[in-house]
């Protein structure tokens, strides 16, 4: 495997990605790697202060806020004289847009409600599932670097038409104690009312036990660093259920010689802006597109605001060229990126060979902002290779399936004596007995 960096020219970013020339499969374990943080040292913090907040709740909360947040906090609810201010400081463009947005998500979500059917398995015996929410839940919104309102939507809307009865959001403040307007504007919209200013592992730990303030939820969603990925998978253990182990982002793009480098280095940049630990993979046919990208990516970003964190990001990213793409596809599978943007002329017959993705954009206008922000689709995904066990969040997240049955005499007749059977090969006497008595009281 042919590896070395591309750097940027002098006087320009410090932007540095390796590039892979033709890997062989056995070298491709080193470029799917994700940048890790020593686990040990972050989930015995992380540990900690779980801990520190199952015991002592909203004192500890508080402290966390001022520790990390920089936030000193007489009250952890959002009040609903801030929800009021909130959404006289947001434009009425912006407003439309989150409106439009929480339109689309809505229908697309709609879109996946259950069915259940009556299945006669043998006559007397009917089977059926009935979809229920989940009574409680709890959204996380990352509020860090970059305040993630859309993903209120994201997690707000689905919630709400399942028919969760209590959905309690937590996101940190900034330094004065205000919760971004956005967010609290897209709260009102999506319809959540129990806010409160709680960021990073405080609150996943206040939703998971429950504070005097936060109550305590069964299951939590959102995404976010590895340290909330590390406190959602500690809590998952032992107190509530989470939606999926989603941490750092990431964007693997598949690009044929036909593909557009503008728009690929958009996008490669646009997922590179998240943070420093996200990460960013280009698979492509072409050397000479290959090249033509690399120069873009340099030139926009120059562009960004973000650059200091994108540059950073991009230290943990490839570009990989290989022969042909069924290859690159392959190559995407093992990796199981959260975003999967197929820029390639045949898109339609590459989606089909899609095994391990996220969400997966198709075509050059298909960018990963529009499942982002406003297709419809949901853009709470797994990340760290976690796309080969887990999908996204949808509606089926916030439900559970229960099963029912019904057996009459003739079911009786017809599954009893292959229920003793079974029961008595397992050894399970009072198992077989319950359905002995019935067997019995028929035959009576």
């Amino acid at each position: 495997m042919k590896s070395e960096k591309f750097a940027a020219a002098a006087g320009k970013s410090e932007e540095s990605m390796k590039i892979y020339r033709y890997p062989k499969r056995e070298e491709w374990d080193a470029i799917i790697e994700r940048p890790r943080l020593d686990l040990s040292q972050l989930n015995a913090t992380v540990a900690s202060v779980l801990a520190d907040v199952k015991k002592r709740g909203d004192e500890a909360v508080r402290e966390y806020e001022e520790k990390f947040d920089k936030a000193v906090l007489t009250s952890l609810a959002v009040s609903e004289q801030e929800m009021d201010e909130a959404e006289g400081l947001i434009s009425n463009e912006l407003k439309d847009a989150i409106i439009l947005a929480h339109h689309n998500i809505k229908v697309f979500h709609i879109s996946q409600r259950f069915v259940g059917q009556k299945i006669k398995t043998q006559e007397g015996v009917t089977c059926w599932q009935k979809s229920v929410a989940i009574e409680k839940v709890g959204l996380y919104i990352p509020g860090g670097t970059a305040p993630l309102f859309s993903t209120v939507l994201m997690l707000a809307t689905p919630a709400k038409i399942a028919g969760c009865k209590e959905i309690v959001l937590c996101t940190p403040p900034n330094k004065e104690g205000k919760v971004n307007p956005a967010i609290l504007y897209a709260a009102r919209v999506a319809g959540v009312s129990k806010i409160f200013k709680a960021g990073g592992v405080q609150a996943i730990g206040a939703m998971a036990y429950g504070t005097e303030s936060v109550p305590k939820v069964f299951k939590i969603f959102g995404p976010g660093n590895q340290y909330v990925m590390a406190a959602k998978q500690q809590v998952s253990l032992d107190e509530v259920a989470i939606d999926m182990p989603a941490g750092p982002s990431e964007v693997c793009v598949i690009a044929d010689e036909k593909a557009n480098a503008e728009f690929v280095a958009a996008d490669l940049l646009s997922q590179a802006e998240h943070g420093i630990d996200s990460q960013v993979l280009l698979i492509t046919t072409s050397e000479s597109k290959l090249e033509e990208i690399h120069q873009e990516v340099d030139k926009q970003l120059e562009q960004l605001p973000r650059k200091e964190l994108a540059s950073k990001s991009l230290e943990n990213s490839s570009y990989v060229l290989v022969n042909t793409v069924d290859e690159a596809i392959t190559l995407s599978n093992a990796y199981a990126p959260e975003h999967l943007i197929l820029q390639v002329e045949n898109y339609e017959q590459l989606a089909e060979k899609v095994v391990n993705a996220g969400s997966v954009f198709l075509g050059k206008y298909a960018c990963e902002s529009a499942g982002d922000y406003a297709s419809g689709t949901n853009h709470t995904l797994p990340t760290h290779g976690y796309a080969t066990a887990y999908n996204g969040v949808n509606l089926d997240s916030y439900c559970r399936k229960i099963t029912f049955q019904h057996l009459t005499e003739e079911g009786i007749q017809h599954i009893g004596r292959a229920v003793e059977l079974m029961a008595e090969a397992e050894q399970l006497e009072a198992h077989k007995n319950a359905m002995t008595v019935r067997m019995k009281s028929i035959e009576n």
